[in-house]
């Protein structure tokens, strides 16, 4: 399994103070014989806008030298299991989970907003100091 990102504890914390019931830590994905985890998988049981909704969240913090390998890594990932998850999950949307300070640097800029726009790419901006989800995109 792969090495937890250094947010991964304070993105479960954010999860379940918002409502969502952590199913997969991590979420097992196989493919032929390959074998991937995507850091999260929930589901928002409970609520009239979130109900039955369920969610795989892999999660960024944009902490290394460069930002833009950084997200060269991030959206292979997304890709990747977002489009496995559509033949194996179809219910369960894939998201991005990055830090209000990487969301800032990374996806307000011209790229960043290309790779949100042209990737069709989910995100959770939070709030790692008071584990508060700030924005889902879309």
């Amino acid at each position: 399994m792969p090495a937890r990102d250094i947010y991964h504890q304070t993105l479960v914390n954010t999860l379940v103070k918002d409502g969502w019931e952590i199913t997969d830590d991590p979420l097992h994905l196989t493919y032929g014989k390959r074998e991937m985890y995507v850091d999260l998988g929930a589901e928002h049981p409970i609520g009239a806008k979130k109900a039955g909704r369920k969610i795989a969240v892999e999660i960024k913090s944009f902490v290394g030298p460069s930002n833009l390998r950084e997200l060269e890594i991030a959206l292979g990932q997304f890709v990747l299991y977002r489009e496995i998850l559509s033949q194996q999950e179809p219910d369960r949307i894939m998201y991005l989970a990055v830090t209000v300070t990487a969301y800032e640097d990374v996806f307000t800029d011209a790229l960043g907003q290309l790779a949100i726009e042209s990737q069709e790419l989910h995100l959770i901006v939070f709030d790692e100091r008071t584990e508060r989800i700030v924005q889902w995109i879309p």
